[in-house]
């Protein structure tokens, strides 16, 4: 049997009631676009966060994007972000008409903070920082830039559902968060999803509008842009039950984690690790290695699938040329793409399948050493 890097069938078969019963709970409700589900979804991922405003969008690209965009964002605006992300997070910014200015980041994966300064220029109006696999980035020193330069904060946490930094939610710490709720992740929907939580109401307003062509009130546009980036009503009852398992579901990542932390400690691999005040939801399970594509292939001969997130940093696609940044321009970001490679990790992982990924890896890694 195939291991997959991620899978959802175990879990769908011991949520299928509940998965169920949302799907039906819309479809006789008499109302399928904005209505019960999605109003109830936005009070309680809110709640959850204890901030008092979340609208809920299409996915997580459009979330960065109309997150931008309510923070006031638009062309000649330029976004402090970093390379080492899904590329969605860039196309958001590029789709707002603004510049995306990297800085480097750090051995573990997070944006370098310490270069964030030097990168701001008159034109920067926003601080996009990814919570990248799991864990938060370094807030403080980003909060401290932002007051002092007069800067909004979106905080990408597409990969950070439930992960905490110094005791704070990921997506509290920012002038207003974007979250995805693709499938595979720590909150995933059975399709797209996406929301932006804030705690200014002014925020959450133009929110509102943009995700809704414009409109405060049906047929009447009162501002541009707008969008028609509504979350669906059917993948909104899906998340509504499935935020009541959130700390099940990093609890049982955390369990996945350890097992490989412990089977895989005399190994060559470099290990995720969770920086001081971070609480990682492990989203992914990022190892390293020199010869990683030789581990991939050896492994998928045995069965076993292994990923790349990400194999070309951002600022190396041809897509974003335009932007000028040559190779060699962020060396942390490039250095480590080539080096990184993601363990199978999901919740229904099951302990013998784990075991079966420990003892090939570990089998490959001695005829490599």
């Amino acid at each position: 049997m195939v291991i997959r890097v991620w899978g959802y069938l175990d879990e769908y078969a011991a949520e299928r009631e509940e998965i169920l019963d949302a799907v039906d709970t819309v479809f006789g409700s008499g109302r399928l676009v904005l209505a019960d589900g999605v109003r109830s979804f936005e009070e309680e991922f809110a709640a959850r966060h204890g901030v008092r405003h979340c609208v809920g969008v299409d996915n997580g690209t459009n979330a960065v994007k109309l997150g931008l965009e309510a923070l006031g964002v638009g062309p000649g605006d330029e976004v402090i972000t970093v390379s080492n992300t899904a590329a969605p997070t860039v196309v958001a910014i590029v789709g707002t008409g603004a510049t995306p200015v990297f800085v480097d980041v750090r051995e573990d994966y997070l944006m370098d903070v310490s270069q964030v300064a030097s990168a701001i220029t008159p034109r920067t109006r926003c601080l996009l920082p990814v919570h990248l696999y799991g864990q938060c980035v370094d807030m403080a020193p980003l909060e401290e830039l932002a007051a002092r330069h007069g800067l909004a904060i979106l905080e990408d946490c597409a990969q950070a559902h439930g992960a905490r930094h110094h005791g704070r939610p990921a997506g509290t710490m920012g002038s207003a968060a974007a979250f995805s709720f693709y499938p595979t992740k720590v909150l995933g929907a059975y399709g797209d999803g996406g929301a932006v939580i804030t705690a200014d109401e002014e925020v959450d307003a133009r929110l509102r509008r943009l995700r809704y062509y414009g409109m405060e009130e049906r047929y009447y546009v009162t501002a541009l842009p707008g969008h028609n980036s509504r979350l669906d009503e059917v993948q909104a009852e899906i998340l509504r039950r499935k935020l009541k398992r959130l700390e099940t579901y990093v609890a049982d990542r955390r369990e996945v984690a350890r097992r490989y932390a412990e089977g895989l400690a005399d190994t060559e691999l470099i290990l995720p690790e969770t920086v001081p005040g971070n609480e990682h939801v492990y989203y992914v399970h990022v190892v390293r290695h020199p010869r990683r594509d030789e581990i991939i292939d050896a492994l998928k001969d045995r069965d076993i699938e292994l990923n790349v997130s990400y194999p070309w940093p951002v600022h190396t696609m041809t897509g974003f040329a335009h932007l000028g940044y040559p190779e060699g321009s962020l060396p942390v970001t490039e250095r480590l793409a080539r080096e990184i490679f993601s363990l199978p990790m999901y919740p229904s992982l099951a302990p013998e399948a784990q075991d079966r990924v420990i003892e090939a890896l570990r089998e490959v890694l001695k005829t490599l050493s």
